[in-house]
C-alpha cells in the first residue's frame, strides 16, 4: 500500500472515530484531570461544537503536562526554607515584630505571602516608579554602563529592533570588559529574535537562551506555560521588574497602539536578591546551567541598601503548588478598608477573585477598574468588557483608557501598599504562566503610585452602568461568546 493510500485510510479511521476521541477527550477533563468547572466546561464546549478544531487545540494547548515531571530541576526554593525560617522567627512566628508598625494594616498579606509563597520580607528597599518607556530604557543603560560583575535580562518579549540594538551595543561593550551578560526570552513571546540575531549575539560574547524554545525552528507545541517574567538584574545593586517588555513599541512607535502606558519598578536593596534568584532559577531551567555555585552573582551589596521600604517579591507559575499571585490580590482585596485602584490590560478574574471586589464595591469600599480602550486582542477584550460589567452591577467604577493602550499591571490599596509586576488580572496569568510581582508597602510609594492612576484618569472614559446596559444586541452576543473562552483565552 502507497503512503498516500496509508495516510488517507489513518485520516479517514480517525474521521469515523472522532465521536468516540471527543468521548475520551471529555472523560479525560471530567476524571483525570483537577480543573476548574468553568475552565472544563469551555474545553467540553470546544470539542463538541468543533470536533476536528477542538481536538488539535486541546493537544496543543489545553493538556496539563505533567508538572513534577516538566518541572522537576525547579527545585531550588528548597534552599532558601532556612532563610524563610529564619523570617518567621523575626516575624515573631504568627507576629509582625519585624514590622515596626509598617505594612501593620497588612500584616495578613506579608503573613501569607511568607507562608504560602515562601517570599521573604524585605525592610531596606529603595523604590523609583517607572512609567515612561523611554526613561525606563535610559535608567537600564546608566546602570548597564556602571556593572562591573554582571548583567542578567530575562523578558517575554525582545524584539530585535533599534530599541534593543542600542541595548546591544552597550551590553557587548561591557563583555569586552569582562561583565558577563545572560539574556532569557521566551520562545513564542520573543520570536523575532530568530536564528541570526542569536548567533551575532553569542558572537559578541553574549550568552542567550529561550525558555521551551520551538521545535524544527518554527514549531510550538506548548503555547501554553509560557515565561511572562521581565527582570532586569544588574550587580546585585539594581533590579528592574513590572510590564515593559524590549522593543519599538513599549517607547509609542507602533502605530497601531500608539503611546504606551505602562509602570515598572527600580529596586535597590535586600529585594534585589530574590528577583535574582528567580531568574537563576529560570536561566538554570532553560539553560541546564547553575548559577549558584557563583558568589559574585549571590553576594549581597549592603553598601547600596540604604532605603527603608519594606517588599516582597511573589511569583507564580504553572509549577507552585498556589495561585500565588492570584491570591496575593484576593487578600489584598479583602483587607482594603477605603478604596483600591486596578490598573490591568486584561480583566478576566475568575469567580473568586471576581466576588472579592464586588463584595469590597458592596461594602463601601470605592472599587476602580481601568483597562485599555485599544484592543490588542479581541476576543480578549470583549471578555474584559463583560467582566467590567459584572463589576459595574455592584456599585464598582469602570474607566477605559484612550490616549494609547494600557499594559500597566498594578493594584493598589488604601495608600498604603500596591502590587505590582508582570501578572494581568486574568486566569492565564494566574494559572498558565510563569510570573514575578513585587508587593510594596510604604505609604510614599503607594501615594504616587495612585497619583499616576489619578493623572490617568484624564485619559480616560468612565463607562456608567446606563451605558454598559443600553449596548447593543451584537456587542452581547460578542461579549458572552468571548466570555464563554475566557479560561482557555
Amino acid at each position: 500500500m502507497e503512503l498516500a493510500e496509508i495516510l488517507q485510510a489513518g485520516a479517514k479511521g480517525l474521521w469515523d472515530n472522532l465521536f468516540w476521541v471527543n468521548l475520551i477527550l471529555m472523560a479525560v477533563l471530567i476524571f483525570a484531570e483537577r480543573r476548574e468547572p468553568r475552565a472544563m466546561w469551555a474545553w467540553m464546549l470546544a470539542l463538541y461544537f468543533l470536533p476536528v478544531a477542538g481536538v488539535l487545540l486541546y493537544l496543543l494547548a489545553g493538556r496539563d503536562f505533567r508538572r513534577k515531571k516538566m518541572f522537576r530541576l525547579k527545585g531550588m526554593e528548597e534552599e532558601l526554607s532556612g532563610a524563610l525560617k529564619r523570617q518567621q522567627e523575626l516575624l515573631g512566628g504568627r507576629g509582625g515584630g519585624l514590622l515596626d508598625g509598617r505594612g501593620e494594616p497588612f500584616a495578613g498579606l506579608i503573613r501569607y505571602n511568607l507562608e504560602a509563597a515562601k517570599a521573604v520580607l524585605t525592610v531596606d528597599n529603595a523604590v523609583d516608579i517607572l512609567a515612561e518607556g523611554e526613561a525606563l530604557y535610559a535608567d537600564m543603560l546608566q546602570e548597564f554602563r556602571r556593572a562591573k560583575d554582571y548583567i542578567h535580562i530575562q523578558s517575554y518579549i525582545i524584539r530585535d529592533d533599534e530599541i534593543f540594538r542600542a541595548m546591544e551595543d552597550c551590553l557587548a561593550r561591557k563583555r569586552a570588559e569582562g561583565v558577563q551578560v545572560r539574556i532569557l526570552t521566551d520562545a513564542v513571546g520573543s520570536r523575532s529574535m530568530g536564528r541570526a540575531a542569536v548567533r551575532r549575539l553569542r558572537g559578541k560574547g553574549i550568552a542567550i537562551g529561550q525558555f521551551f524554545p520551538a521545535l524544527f525552528g518554527r514549531l510550538q507545541i506548548r503555547p501554553n506555560y509560557r515565561n511572562h517574567r521581565k527582570i532586569v538584574v544588574v550587580d546585585g545593586r539594581a533590579a528592574y521588574v513590572g510590564g515593559f517588555n524590549i522593543g519599538r513599541e513599549y517607547v509609542g512607535r507602533d502605530e497601531r497602539l500608539g503611546d504606551w502606558r505602562d509602570t515598572h519598578l527600580k529596586i535597590q536593596g535586600s529585594a534585589v536578591l530574590p528577583l535574582h534568584l528567580r531568574f537563576i532559577q529560570d536561566w538554570d531551567y532553560a539553560m541546564r546551567e547553575d548559577l549558584l555555585g557563583d558568589e559574585r552573582l549571590l553576594l549581597p551589596r549592603p553598601e547600596f541598601y540604604r532605603g527603608s521600604t519594606l517588599v516582597q517579591i511573589v511569583s507564580s507559575g504553572p509549577d507552585s503548588k498556589w495561585q500565588n499571585i492570584r491570591s496575593n490580590y484576593l487578600r489584598l482585596i479583602q483587607l482594603a478598608q477605603d478604596h483600591i485602584y486596578v490598573q490591568t490590560p486584561y480583566f478576566i478574574p475568575d469567580e473568586t477573585l471576581l466576588e472579592a471586589l464586588r463584595t469590597a464595591a458592596l461594602s463601601g469600599v470605592r472599587v476602580c477598574v481601568m483597562v485599555p480602550g485599544i484592543p490588542d486582542h479581541p476576543f480578549v477584550h470583549w471578555a474584559t468588557a463583560s467582566y467590567a460589567g459584572d463589576i459595574l452591577e455592584a456599585g464598582a467604577h469602570c474607566y477605559v483608557y484612550r490616549q494609547g493602550f494600557l499594559h500597566a499591571k498594578c493594584v493598589t490599596a488604601d495608600g498604603l501598599v500596591f502590587c505590582c509586576g508582570t501578572a494581568n488580572l486574568d486566569i492565564r496569568s494566574f494559572r498558565l504562566n510563569f510570573e514575578v510581582n513585587a508587593v510594596v508597602y510604604d505609604r510614599e510609594a503607594a501615594g504616587k503610585m495612585e497619583a499616576l492612576f489619578e493623572r490617568d484618569l484624564g485619559g480616560c472614559t468612565e463607562v456608567t452602568l446606563e451605558e454598559y446596559r443600553r449596548r447593543g444586541l451584537g456587542v452581547r452576543v460578542r461579549e458572552q461568546f468571548c466570555r464563554l473562552l475566557s479560561p482557555v483565552l
